[in-house]
């Protein structure tokens, strides 16, 4: 029994599993769109929410720039060392304060979209795309 188990596993160890939504998310915030299979897709909406929302948190004090306290600048740092650890690029970071923060500043959660697309040839798999809703897909 899976009593209170939560989060699919993937086939995949613990580690692997983390380097994998560590890429997910990196991705999704640099591209705005990816295309990966439904269970991944699902999953990964808890990664990209809990750090668009790290963002978000800080949003009013990046807004400031200089104005800013020595502890509000503290608070922005911490929150930017905090999305690093899931961020795995310069770019992905930087578009994650800068662009995709303040977009969401005023919504309440909700910050993905996932849409079904295919089943996959090789193995069947089916297919997803998710999304940060309401901006615009970046060109590879």
């Amino acid at each position: 029994m899976r009593h209170r188990k939560s989060g699919r596993k993937l086939g995949r160890n613990s580690s692997h599993r983390s380097a994998l939504f560590n890429n997910l998310v990196t991705s999704l915030l640099t591209y705005g769109r990816i295309e990966t299979t439904e269970a991944k897709a699902k999953e990964l909406r808890s990664y990209a929410d809990s750090t668009i929302t790290r963002a978000i948190s800080v949003h009013a004090l990046v807004t400031k720039g200089d104005k800013a306290t020595p502890a509000e600048r503290a608070q922005v740092v911490h929150a930017k060392r905090m999305a690093r650890q899931t961020v795995k690029t310069r770019d992905a970071l930087d578009r994650l304060f800068s662009e995709i923060g303040p977009h969401f500043a005023t919504r309440k959660g909700g910050y993905t979209r996932i849409l079904k697309t295919r089943v996959r040839k090789g193995d069947a798999a089916p297919m997803a795309y998710v999304e940060l809703v309401g901006l615009a897909p970046q060109v590879a």
